[in-house]
């Protein structure tokens, strides 16, 4: 077997986990998947100077490792609107404040996640989740790698430094830097729980229904009191039941009939692709929705006015409207 065709094989099973990498490296799922065909062409084109001195695995993760941090030295740091500010309890304020000096996060497929045991698949969900992908991005990037590489892909501080090309002592002091400056920005847990898949799917449907029928009060009952509504593209974000529900009943559902609310998959968490009618009888991508669900309730809605996101996860641009 020719050396470039043995490498795709042996490197293929590791796609997903490096996709994954990138993403929590950068927080944008098109970078990581450009990234990660990067890794692989450099991988193949380099393959014949491997020498087996460390896994296949590890040393594609110092190739990828190595075009992350090459991507990141002229870019900005990507943010959710929580991170640019406070949150707003007036549902009129104005929508259109300006862009973000930032990049924005995107969402990351739950498709593209392909773990091969149920263990990695719940400790690849929690990796990738929102709140954990916005907090790694205020870490500098050699930090970032490191809490990676070391608290998520879980290598050794031995391999790590080989695979940054530094010390252990060098690692283990970046990475207590960058556990205490998440400590700093506030990552807690904030009563997040992994739902059983029949609540999971009552979530949603609960959700899509309030959605569909332009329901506030069920909207409001699935709510904690600390629930956070957040739009990227749009800089405004609003904290608390009240503002939120204020701010959908007025602004959100207003002249909104016939919504279609689409069940997916992001960042581990329950998501919901939403359709608006466009008035001739086509429901066109309008939004993804990914919830994050809490101890007595949803605490999170994350509503990414994107449309063209939803090639990345399999949704199509339209729907035609029920007969």
């Amino acid at each position: 077997m020719p050396v470039q065709e043995d490498f795709m094989e042996q490197a293929a099973p590791f796609r997903s986990e490096l996709m994954a990498h990138c993403y929590r490296m950068l927080g944008s799922m098109h970078d990581a998947e450009d990234l990660v065909q990067e890794t692989y062409l450099q991988g193949w084109r380099s393959y014949e100077t491997f020498e087996g001195r460390a896994s296949l695995r590890t040393w594609l993760y110092r190739i990828a490792t190595s075009i992350c941090l090459r991507a990141l030295e002229n870019r900005a740091r990507r943010a959710l609107p929580s991170g640019l500010g406070a949150g707003s309890a007036d549902p009129d304020v104005p929508l259109d404040n300006g862009d973000s000096p930032l990049g924005w996060i995107e969402p990351f497929p739950d498709a593209w996640w392909t773990p091969g045991s149920p263990e990695a698949a719940f400790a690849g969900k929690q990796s990738v989740r929102l709140a954990l992908v916005a907090a790694l991005q205020e870490l500098p990037a050699r930090q970032r790698a490191v809490l990676i590489l070391r608290d998520v892909v879980q290598f050794p501080a031995a391999e790590v430094a080989q695979l940054l090309d530094t010390t252990p002592a060098a690692v283990n002091s970046a990475l207590q830097r960058a556990r205490a400056r998440l400590t700093e920005v506030g990552l807690t847990e904030d009563g997040t729980v992994e739902p059983a898949d029949q609540e999971r799917r009552e979530l949603l449907d609960r959700y899509a229904a309030a959605f569909e029928q332009a329901d506030v009060d069920a909207l409001t009952r699935l709510l904690r009191a600390d629930v956070r509504l957040e739009m990227p593209p749009l800089r405004v974000w609003f904290s608390g039941r009240e503002p939120v529900t204020r701010f959908l009943a007025s602004r959100g559902f207003a002249g909104v009939g016939g919504v279609a609310m689409v069940p997916t998959g992001a960042n581990g968490q329950p998501a919901l692709a939403a359709y608006h009618p466009d008035g001739d009888g086509v429901l066109r991508a309008h939004a993804l929705h990914v919830l994050t669900p809490g101890v007595g309730g949803v605490s999170g809605i994350f509503a990414f006015l994107d449309p063209e996101l939803f090639a990345a996860f399999g949704l199509p641009p339209t729907l035609r409207k029920a007969s």
